[in-house]
């Protein structure tokens, strides 16, 4: 039985919660605010948590979501050794540690795409990203690129390329070995390639047979994103949503509408497990 059959997540966003700068100058010292979630434990034990989803760490230029360095912590939270020893100490008290994993896209700073940015057609990197030097980006590069959802700070990756998906793989190892993380909550899952998540499950899971993935999914059948070929669970926010209207004005055909796909057969997907319910804040 996996050990999420019966976790209770707590959500940190450490980059917020502990006031980070909104923005990383990258040139600043490091700071050591991840040892400030050490106190968070004793209250996480109160509540009867047992696994900690904590959201992105790793370098960004601002949120965390628009990623610069795979292999880094964010400078703003602190440095490998803080990651580390707050990771065994969540350990030692019984308590799992789930990182939030952004691979469908990496910020304007990644280093390839900043190669890109100097270099355009001559960079080895172009084949990295989804690029088009027929047109102007939008700010202002002699090429365009796809963005996640026309957000165009957060630059789509190309997981059809082999040395892409080497190098998401070879961040993830590292994270395991280096933080002994229990699990990964993938960003933006609904758009990430499929063939990649499977390849990151077999990867992971090679690695740690007990390793759980859970994919940020707002809309459409889970099946294509949960099975034994690839996630172990998604975010069922149809189910939440439901759930949250119901708590706000008693409707419950309202609520039972929303909650069909949840319930309904299918599958493995009609156990609870199978589905990640949390607040969305």
């Amino acid at each position: 039985m996996s050990w999420t059959q019966d976790a209770i997540f707590y959500h940190l966003f450490p980059l917020g919660c502990l006031g980070a700068p909104v923005r990383n100058s990258f040139d600043g010292a490091l700071a050591n605010r991840l040892s400030g979630l050490t106190r968070w434990i004793d209250y996480l034990e109160d509540l009867g948590v047992n696994a900690l989803l904590l959201g992105p760490v790793f370098e960004s230029s601002a949120h965390g979501y628009d990623i610069a360095d795979y292999f880094r912590v964010d400078r703003r939270l602190g440095d490998d050794a803080t990651l580390a020893a707050f990771s065994r100490e969540l350990h030692r008290r019984g308590i799992r540690l789930v990182l939030d994993a952004v691979f469908n896209h990496t910020g304007r700073d990644f280093w390839a795409f900043r190669d890109v940015r100097e270099k355009g057609r001559a960079s080895v990197y172009c084949d990295w990203y989804h690029l088009d030097f027929t047109r102007r980006g939008p700010y202002g590069e002699p090429f365009h690129y796809k963005g996640w959802a026309g957000h165009y700070d957060l630059v789509k990756l190309n997981l059809k390329n082999p040395a892409v998906c080497d190098h998401l793989l070879k961040a993830v190892s590292w994270w395991i070995e280096q933080f002994d993380i229990d699990g990964l909550r993938l960003d933006a899952a609904d758009a990430l390639d499929l063939d990649f998540q499977r390849a990151l499950a077999a990867h992971c899971s090679a690695i740690r047979t007990d390793f759980w993935l859970m994919g940020e999914v707002v809309h459409g059948d889970y099946r294509r994103w949960v099975n034994p070929q690839a996630l172990s669970s998604t975010t069922n926010y149809e189910a939440y949503k439901g759930l949250w209207v119901q708590s706000q004005r008693p409707q419950l055909f309202r609520d039972c509408v929303h909650a069909q796909p949840a319930v309904r057969s299918r599958g493995n997907l009609s156990r609870p497990r199978a589905l990640f319910l949390r607040r969305q804040s």
